[in-house]
């Protein structure tokens, strides 16, 4: 036999194999499901919807966190290009989804409110007591950016510390009930070996399986999350203390500059 049919042979034989695993794993799935109980197929039914909300929550987050990265560096890149503060914002482009154009739009409005707010239509210069409630403008718009990537993580935390419990209350519960069962059976003459009590002891090992199914991935998920989180409400707040800066530079009067 020649190398290459060797090679062929073996490829063929771990096929063969890997399918026979498969094929079992799904009987043995197929024969847990069928021995537990009513509750403990309840729990994981349950278990599966979490685990659907899990993942939507996870992808749909993931995606809007790497939209929210990519806009903000066009943004940033666009912002560092202008001469002037209100360089985008008399422009009027509209940017949706970016965090950063967000805080920007909202402190510009409130330092342009306040720019006007003596001389009509043209651009004055701005006390220190505005600048502080530009300062708390954009203090507001960074919180409520970091609010919105935030939103929906409290289903994932959920399902992160839940899930377990939920698992182990089935397991819990399916092991009384086949407890329960082989005492019955022992106190009407019956026999309690192994073979009687493997089946309902599987049954309820299921439930802590499926709760580790959902709850090991959206851990994962909910870790990275808050880390991307954490690394763009940063990136807020450096851009909000920045663009702070400069409109101090450029508006704020010279003597409550000194």
């Amino acid at each position: 036999m020649t190398a290459a049919a060797a090679r062929r042979r073996g490829a063929v034989m771990n096929h063969v194999s890997a399918t026979a695993l498969l094929a079992r794993t799904q009987l043995d799935l197929l024969y847990v499901w069928d021995q537990a109980t009513l509750e403990g197929k309840a729990i994981i039914i349950l278990l599966v919807v979490f685990s659907i909300v899990a993942w939507s929550i996870m992808a749909t987050k993931a995606v809007e966190m790497r939209r929210a990265r990519r806009l903000n560096g066009y943004f940033d890149t666009e912002y560092h290009a202008q001469k002037n503060v209100f360089g985008i914002f008399d422009r009027r482009v509209p940017v949706e989804g970016c965090p950063l154009y967000a805080v920007y739009l909202a402190g510009c409005r409130e330092l342009d409110a306040r720019l006007r707010r003596d001389e009509g239509s043209r651009r004055s210069r701005v006390t220190l007591t505005d600048m502080e409630h530009v300062k708390r403008t954009l203090e507001g718009a960074v919180a409520r950016q970091a609010l919105k990537l935030e939103s929906g993580l409290i289903l994932l935390a959920i399902a992160v510390s839940g899930a377990p419990f939920l698992g182990l209350l089935g397991t819990v519960w399916g092991v009384m009930s086949a407890f329960s069962g082989v005492a019955q059976a022992t106190a009407a003459g019956g026999r309690a070996d192994l073979a009687a009590m493997a089946p309902g002891v599987a049954g309820a090992l299921i439930t802590t399986v499926a709760g580790l199914l959902v709850a090991i991935p959206s851990m994962f998920g909910y870790n990275w999350l808050v880390h991307n989180l954490r690394v763009l409400t940063v990136e807020l707040d450096n851009f909000a203390q920045e663009l702070v800066s400069q409109m101090e530079t450029e508006y704020l009067r010279e003597d409550d500059r000194a």
